[in-house]
């Protein structure tokens, strides 16, 4: 691992693999765990280009932790540049073909935009955007992006979590879910919660956040945040491998509040003695910082009522962790996943019919042997409403173990040449969902 300020040349031996990774200002740990696991196609020297501190600094640490890890260790060579022209020694250089976006995201809009006019493939962490005119900067963007022959794609793990692929291989399944409701803005026909700490374990370590993820204006509300994932799973779910352009979006309502923290509460995930500048017009009683983090859209997309919400807290209590609801609602049956205390604060999935059908568990019986053709192992147990989904544990991958998996599917489409026909069009689709989500919970 060698971290200087000047870009070191790789041995003249070197045979560099097809992709080239350069990281480009890593601020958020997600960075890291794009490379927490190895790929065959792409070249273990990764260029990475970043102001020098603190942010830099926990991206090597933990890239050198999974070099030096017992159980299956990866053997990244970081090559680093720090300086505050790092963005443009970036562009002039051109070490690599793919830029990996993940940190701060005031600038990230622009950082895509510049990458792709410069001829580089972009893998970015959500948010790619944090408000509406970003949101303008990013629709150029993918213009570019398809001028010339480039791919941009962002990073939405949650469609690898199986409780929510199973939920959506349900619903396309007639037989068990029928057909999904339109639902109301009071009663949405699917709905998701998703509900995030800011203390938390990363890699079995307390995760140490910079102090602007806690400043909106760098970051981005959590309505365009997090949420990205959720809007982005109602499209994913509801309409499969359907074109959704944003003249199918309404939004009906919005609403945005923020999570109180206190200094000492900030000073433990961030390991600073004071409130940084930039946060002082947000904090209340010297003492007291307003983090709006907290969000809830109430949209339709086809005419197909949606209701996302994200609610962050403080601390989970002890033995629990970040979690996830989501219900969607058939005409046969709802799909309900469910992560509280009696699921052991585990997703768990369920099958809840709607009609009285005194054939219905025949017909789930055998429509369950197909599915499990494709995920063999899946089985059914009788609960309070139906039944719950039981998922072999070889299943259940950590969200940290999703990256790679989300990498690993833009390889494919890297190597290709080529993403499906909706995948761009949803991206725009579900950015205008969350940039004018937040323009409507500024308005109250």
């Amino acid at each position: 691992m060698s971290c200087a300020t000047k870009t070191e040349q790789p041995p003249s031996e070197y045979v560099p693999k097809p992709v080239q990774l350069v990281t480009l200002d890593p601020g958020h740990f997600h960075a890291a765990l794009v490379q927490k696991t190895g790929y065959p196609d792409v070249d273990s020297t990764v260029y990475v280009y970043a102001p020098g501190g603190t942010d830099l600094n926990l991206h090597l640490d933990r890239v050198k932790g999974f070099n030096t890890r017992s159980e299956e260790p990866t053997n990244w060579n970081e090559q680093v540049y720090t300086g505050s022209d790092f963005f443009e020694k970036m562009i002039a250089e051109k070490k690599g073909n793919v830029v990996v976006l993940s940190g701060n995201n005031q600038k990230k809009t622009e950082y895509i935009l510049t990458s792709l006019q410069n001829q580089f493939n972009v893998l970015a962490d959500k948010p790619m955007v944090i408000d509406s005119r970003g949101f303008q900067q990013l629709k150029e963007a993918f213009k570019v992006a398809e001028a010339n022959k480039l791919l941009l794609y962002d990073i939405m793990t949650e469609r690898f979590e199986i409780t929510t692929m199973l939920q959506r291989e349900l619903s396309m399944s007639p037989q068990i879910f029928g057909t999904l409701e339109k639902g109301t803005p009071k009663n949405p026909a699917i709905t998701k919660e998703s509900v995030h700490h800011f203390y938390k374990y990363v890699s079995g370590n307390i995760l140490t956040r910079p102090a602007w993820f806690l400043d909106a204006a760098q970051q981005g509300e959590g309505i365009v945040d997090v949420m990205t994932h959720l809007v982005d799973l109602v499209q994913w779910e509801c309409f499969p491998e359907q074109t959704i352009d944003t003249t199918d979006i309404k939004i009906n309502a919005a609403k945005r509040w923020a999570t109180d923290m206190t200094l000492s509460e900030f000073k433990a995930i961030t390991k600073l003695n004071a409130f940084p500048d930039y946060l002082k017009s947000k904090v209340t009683a010297d003492s007291v910082l307003k983090v709006f983090s907290n969000g809830e859209i109430n949209y339709q997309v086809r005419g197909v009522n949606a209701k996302t919400s994200v609610i962050w807290k403080y601390k989970a209590p002890e033995g629990t962790g970040d979690t996830h609801y989501s219900i969607m609602r058939g005409s046969k049956a709802n799909l309900v996943i469910r992560q509280d205390k009696d699921q052991q604060y585990k997703p768990t999935l369920y099958i809840e019919p709607v009609g009285k059908d005194v054939n219905y568990e025949k017909t789930l019986n055998e429509q369950i042997k197909t599915i499990a053709e494709k995920y063999p192992g899946i089985e059914l147990k009788a609960a309070k409403n139906g039944w719950e989904v039981i998922v072999p544990e070889k299943y259940k991958e950590g969200h940290e173990a999703h990256f790679g998996r989300v990498t690993e599917k833009f390889l494919e489409y890297l190597k290709n040449g080529t993403m499906p026909s909706w995948e761009v069009p949803n991206m725009i689709a579900k950015y205008y969902t969350t940039t004018q989500g937040l323009e409507v919970s500024l308005k109250k």
